[in-house]
């Protein structure tokens, strides 16, 4: 078993019960080339910082406007000015969490690891809801509504103001989850959702299945085999939205007919980016990837991080931003993969893909260092 376990769960029971499945260290990845020196050929400039507690969670960082939010493990939820990195407002639930945030710059959704889905609104909780299963997946701000993908592959709408529950959507699948974040976002006026190994487009008034089209399917002889949940980040441009499946197959979906557009093999365990030309993935040993997003046909790829444990990668104007679990931030040319940048954090890997706020791009640290970049 390598390290792309890790984050790998059981499901024991009806309810969504969990136990984790134990993971190997990975001390059989070979060793990584080293890089006594890298040349500087596109700046990156920290220009603001800023600490909000360790995360062990799978964070995701949600930005709109002139705001990011984001949470710590212990509970502590923080909405900054993506120009200053200042806090617009900081409020400690004193709860664990265990999936987070979803935001559309007003309300801020997150679960806690008591299985609460919990809404707050200017420092405040506005409402919470029991939830009868864990979620990895943070939950979706959209449309007034909040929506919650689960453990057991349900998914469910909440009113955004009253937290009144509007429709439960399950679906069957293999007994196996991954304890990382999943796939949910807004397309026009459909729910898009990874369930299993599907994209699947619903009605958000009702969640009636629109559509669904097949990234990867389940094969092999054992639970883990089979294994096929769809991970994030997904990335979307125009009507298009692309995405990976758990250590087999990257598509690319049209979410306003729903039909595949392509699907190609792809060995790795994390999402994806991309613009209107490229899409960009890292495999499972740390090559990194660039497809043709209209026909899926090979670009480049390069070796230069191979056997690095990477992080999901950022698609930016200047290159693509990704991590390694060794505290580096890596900038490579959209050209041909080669190292354009490289800098470094604060001793910890990332705890969630780099986002775009604003004029900056926004990463947070395992130990909590929440830093504000520019790429001129």
């Amino acid at each position: 078993m390598n390290t792309s376990f890790r984050a790998l769960i059981l499901k024991l029971g009806l309810l969504g019960l969990c136990a984790a499945l134990m993971a190997c260290s990975g001390s059989s990845r070979p060793k990584p080339e080293d890089m006594s020196s890298v040349p500087i050929l596109q700046d990156v400039h920290t220009r603001w910082s800023a600490q909000i507690g360790a995360v062990d969670f799978p964070l995701v960082v949600s930005a709109r406007a002139d705001r990011v939010a984001m949470a710590s493990s212990q509970g502590m939820v923080v909405v900054l000015s993506t120009q200053t990195g200042q806090d617009i407002w900081r409020l400690n639930l004193n709860q664990a969490i265990a999936a987070g945030v979803g935001s559309d710059g007003q309300l801020v959704a997150l679960v806690t690891r008591d299985n609460q889905l919990v809404v707050l609104q200017d420092g405040k909780v506005l409402w919470r809801q029991p939830l009868s299963a864990q979620s990895f997946t943070a939950p979706l701000v959209a449309g007034g509504r909040v929506f919650v993908l689960t453990a057991d592959r349900s998914v469910l709408a909440f009113d955004g103001g009253s937290g009144a529950k509007l429709w439960t959507q399950q679906r069957p699948g293999e007994p196996l989850v991954l304890k990382q974040a999943g796939v949910i976002l807004p397309f026009n006026n459909t729910l898009v959702v990874g369930l299993s190994g599907r994209l699947v487009g619903l009605d958000p008034n009702n969640g009636l299945v629109r559509w669904e089209s097949a990234i990867a399917t389940p094969r092999g002889t054992n639970d883990m085999e089979r294994l096929v949940d769809l991970v994030g980040p997904a990335d979307r441009v125009g009507d298009v939205v692309c995405v990976r499946a758990f250590q087999s197959q990257i598509g690319c979906v049209n979410a306003l007919r729903g039909q595949s557009v392509w699907t190609r093999a792809s060995n790795g365990d994390r999402g994806v980016s991309g613009n209107e030309i490229q899409l960009i993935a890292a495999l499972s040993n740390g090559v990194v990837q660039a497809w043709n997003r209209s026909n899926g046909e090979r670009l480049w790829d390069t070796e230069r991080l191979k056997y690095r444990a990477l992080s999901a990668p950022l698609v930016t104007p200047r290159g693509v931003l990704l991590a390694d679990n060794g505290g580096w931030l890596y900038l490579l040319s959209l050209t041909d993969g080669a190292l354009l940048n490289r800098v470094k954090l604060d001793g910890s890997e990332l705890a969630s893909t780099p986002v775009q706020a604003g004029a900056y791009y926004v990463v947070v640290t395992r130990e909590g260092r929440v830093m504000g970049l520019q790429i001129p």
